[in-house]
C-alpha cells in the first residue's frame, strides 16, 4: 500500500466515523448542541420554579382585584373567624383574600423573597411548605385567635421563613446552615412580626405559620436522610 492510498484510507475512515457521529447526534437528544446535559436541566428548573412562584402570585392578586372592584371588599367575610363555625372556611380562602392593595404588595414581595428561595431547596418543599403553614395558620388561628377576619398570605410566608430560617439547624449540612444563616442576617427582624405590636395583624397568623414551616423543616430533614 503506497503512502498516498494510506492518507487517502484514513481520511475515509474519518469522514465516515464523522458522519456516524453527526447522523447519532440526530437521533439522540442527549448529544444534541445546547440540548441535554446538567445546564440544560437545571435552566427548566429554574424556568418551571418560576412559573410556579408567578402563577401563585397572579392567582392572589386575581382574587384582591375581583374582590376590589367586583365585590366591593365582600370576599374579605370567607376569612377566618376563630371558634365559629362559618369562619372554618377561612382556613381554605383566607391565604387569597387580602384588605387592600398595601396588603398584596407586601405579601407579594415576601413571596417572591422567601417562596423563591424555598422553591430553590426543590417544588417537593415548596408545596409541603405552603401546604403546612397554611393549615397550621389557619387551625391555629381559628382556635387562638382574637375575634375577627383573619385573611392573608402572610402565615404562608411566615411559613417559608421558619423553614428557612431552620431547616440549617434540623439538616445540619454546610449549603442549610449558609441558607439559615443568610436569611438571619437579611430578614431576621421578621421575626417580630409574631408579636402582637398592632391590632390590625392577625400576628396569630404569622406564629401558627412559623411554627408550621419549623415543622415542615424537621420532616423534611428527616425525610432527606
Amino acid at each position: 500500500m503506497s503512502p498516498s492510498s494510506f492518507i487517502e484510507e484514513r481520511n475515509a475512515l474519518q469522514l465516515a466515523s464523522l458522519e456516524a457521529a453527526v447522523i447519532d447526534s440526530a437521533y439522540n437528544p442527549k448529544l444534541r448542541p445546547g440540548q441535554g446535559g446538567e445546564g440544560d436541566s437545571l435552566r427548566r428548573d429554574v424556568q418551571r420554579w418560576v412559573r410556579t412562584i408567578v402563577i401563585f402570585i397572579a392567582v392572589i392578586w386575581i382574587v384582591g382585584l375581583v374582590d376590589a372592584f367586583v365585590f366591593g371588599g365582600q370576599l374579605r367575610t370567607y376569612g377566618i373567624v376563630p371558634r365559629s363555625e362559618l369562619g372554618l372556611r377561612g382556613i381554605l380562602f383566607a391565604p387569597f383574600l387580602h384588605a387592600g392593595i398595601g396588603h398584596l404588595i407586601a405579601n407579594t414581595t415576601g413571596i417572591m423573597v422567601f417562596g423563591g428561595l424555598v422553591i430553590l431547596r426543590g417544588e417537593a418543599h415548596f408545596w409541603l411548605v405552603t401546604l403546612v403553614g397554611a393549615l397550621s395558620s389557619g387551625i391555629g388561628t381559628w382556635l387562638f385567635g382574637r375575634p375577627a377576619y383573619h385573611i392573608g398570605a402572610s402565615g404562608v410566608l411566615f411559613a417559608y421563613f421558619g423553614y428557612l430560617l431552620f431547616t440549617g439547624w434540623f439538616e445540619r449540612r454546610l449549603g442549610s446552615i449558609l441558607l439559615s444563616v443568610l436569611v438571619l442576617i437579611g430578614w431576621g427582624s421578621t421575626i417580630f412580626g409574631v408579636l402582637p405590636v398592632h391590632p390590625a395583624i392577625s400576628w396569630e397568623g404569622h406564629l401558627f405559620g412559623l411554627l408550621g414551616g419549623v415543622a415542615s423543616a424537621r420532616l423534611l430533614a428527616r425525610r432527606s436522610r
